[in-house]
């Protein structure tokens, strides 16, 4: 009796994702109760385990683990991005890949507005003036008068376009084929009129994939368009923005700050200057860290898993290769 494909789930995950793996195996378990599924307990393990795994399923693999799984039809990665993939190799091992694209789309939008409202409701002043015991009051602002821009309004992108509607925001989207709109996007513009969203925008928030086409897509260029009282919220990858141009401008005081959940290197050197400036804020790439994270994933997966055993791969959710 053919026991269908055998799934292995890799031991590694983010620290922010504590209780995924549990939470995972056993929703997938619970939807696919004849799933034949193997979780790997530690390093070694996984490489002793992978060599027969049909599926993977991880949130990270090394290429000595990958060069290793011989038999591996489908790649199930629990991230959004799949930007650290050698795309060639798994062509050459015709091998699918999967993401869990959409899943992070809740927390993000949420992560992106304590952001904002960290910067237009002044709670950096009113932390700095209770460590002092002063009870000083100040102007602050609203997020419903001011314009959001946002590069890539794909599912995170819209997500946040949702609630910056419900705050009634005046909401600028940028994306490649402009042509397909947002219900919640008042004016949808393509690359070419980056400079145009960036200089009408109070925040910028980056959500867009890291591509070839967006790596560097906001340098020192694009940054002097932006008004010297805005904000750049970057929750996509740090390498979408030039980090030595962004900390030029927010030196110069040529904008007004950013709010970084991503870096071009993470963990974000010690010595980085952006560590102590007043104008910035830093999250340690975990906007997307939820309750809801595992049931999501495994419903994506379980999706995928039964498409995958019935021969309609075409159809596979959120397929990158």
């Amino acid at each position: 009796m053919d026991s269908g494909p055998q799934v292995l789930v890799l031991h590694e995950f983010p620290p922010e994702t504590a209780g995924t793996l549990e939470a995972f195996t056993k929703e997938v378990r619970q939807q696919l109760p004849d799933i034949t599924l193997q979780r790997a307990s530690n390093y070694q393990d996984a490489l002793d385990k992978i060599s027969s795994a049909d599926v993977i399923v991880e949130h990270g693999i090394t290429d000595e683990l990958l060069a290793e799984a011989e038999a591996v039809n489908w790649i199930q990665t629990l991230s959004s991005g799949a930007d650290s993939y050698d795309f060639e190799r798994l062509e050459e091992l015709g091998t699918i890949l999967t993401t869990v694209s959409g899943v992070h789309a809740r927390p993000i939008a949420e992560h992106v507005f304590a952001l904002m409202l960290f910067f237009e409701r002044g709670l950096s002043r009113s932390r700095d003036q209770q460590q002092r015991n002063e009870w000083n009051r100040f102007a602050t602002g609203e997020l419903g008068r001011e314009t959001l821009g946002i590069i890539g309004v794909g599912s995170v992108g819209g997500r946040v376009a949702e609630l910056g509607s419900a705050f009634g925001m005046d909401i600028i989207g940028l994306r490649r084929h402009p042509s397909k709109k947002h219900p919640a996007v008042d004016k949808m513009v393509g690359p070419e009129r980056r400079h145009e969203l960036l200089a009408n925008s109070d925040y910028v928030v980056i959500a867009c994939p890291l591509t070839d086409e967006t790596r560097g897509l906001i340098g020192a260029k694009e940054l002097s368009s932006m008004d010297t009282d805005s904000v750049l919220v970057n929750i996509a990858r740090g390498e979408v923005v030039d980090q030595e141009a962004l900390i030029t401008q927010l030196q110069t005081g040529y904008i007004g700050g950013a709010a970084l959940d991503v870096a071009d290197t993470e963990p974000l050197p010690q010595d980085s200057p952006l560590w102590d400036m007043s104008k910035v804020v830093i999250t340690p790439h975990m906007a997307g860290a939820s309750p809801g994270f595992p049931e999501r994933c495994a419903e994506i997966f379980t999706q995928n898993y039964s498409r995958f055993v019935e021969g309609a791969i075409e159809e596979m959710e959120n397929r990158v290769i």
